[in-house]
């Protein structure tokens, strides 16, 4: 099945930011080719780790110029949907493992306004989204185990990107498919070829010699040129 054209958005994580200087890196960002700015919220229950909560997205949100996608990491996201909406959240995902009643919690996201989210765990299928993906205006899938950064890409995720695409075309959902861990240069093209829309990348963008701003335009003009590619070779429609 051929992968539809979709230019992928590219969404650097904090998780591997300097903590120490949050304002300057949103603030350099904002020149980026980032086009959202992913936030991990881990509450130390769901995931063993904790991480930022908040009082630090208020921080964040003073200075950011693209839209925050917050990745709730945590029991109960229902509890606190407001709140992150309210300290500058643009789109809440929360995860399938997390939520009995997930139609009720992606209602709750859409009714204040966000972009709604589902995440799945490596070992989740896709196939439980069948009776909602219609609903859903996100489906992060986790392509390593949450709760740490820097960890390796599991293969297997490409298999199941192209799988929830067609699930998502079955459906008649136009969620945007995000891959959130162990994104690189290598797996950025065959991620986006097997259907993906939202690139999350971490410490590839942060870690990078040459900083984060030059590594995005990197990534950018990497993907613009697989994606001349794969249209010339009729891969992509």
């Amino acid at each position: 099945m051929n992968a539809p054209r979709r230019t992928p958005l590219l969404a650097p994580s904090f998780l591997a930011a300097d903590l120490a200087n949050l304002q300057a890196e949103t603030e350099r960002l904002a020149t980026s080719a980032a086009d959202w700015l992913h936030f991990d919220v881990m509450d130390g229950r769901f995931v063993p780790n904790i991480s930022f909560g908040l009082p630090v997205l208020q921080a964040v949100a003073r200075y950011a110029k693209q839209p925050i996608d917050v990745h709730l990491m945590i029991e109960e996201p229902q509890h606190y949907l407001a709140a992150f909406r309210d300290a500058g959240a643009s789109s809440i995902t929360v995860h399938y493992e997390a939520c009995p009643d997930l139609h009720r919690v992606v209602q709750q996201i859409k009714q204040l306004g966000c972009r709604a989210g589902v995440a799945l765990n490596p070992a989740t299928p896709v196939s439980l989204l069948e009776d909602i993906a219609a609903d859903l205006d996100v489906v992060l899938v986790m392509s390593v185990n949450p709760g740490f950064g820097g960890q390796a890409f599991i293969p297997n995720t490409l298999k199941k990107v192209a799988k929830l695409r067609e699930l998502l075309l079955d459906t008649g959902s136009d969620a945007l498919i995000e891959i959130d861990g162990g994104v690189n240069m290598d797996n950025a093209g065959p991620l986006v070829e097997a259907g993906a829309d939202v690139l999350v990348a971490g410490n590839f963008v942060f870690s990078a010699p040459e900083g984060p701003v030059v590594t995005l335009a990197r990534l950018r003009d990497h993907l613009a040129g697989l994606e001349m590619e794969a249209v010339a070779a009729g891969r992509w429609q």
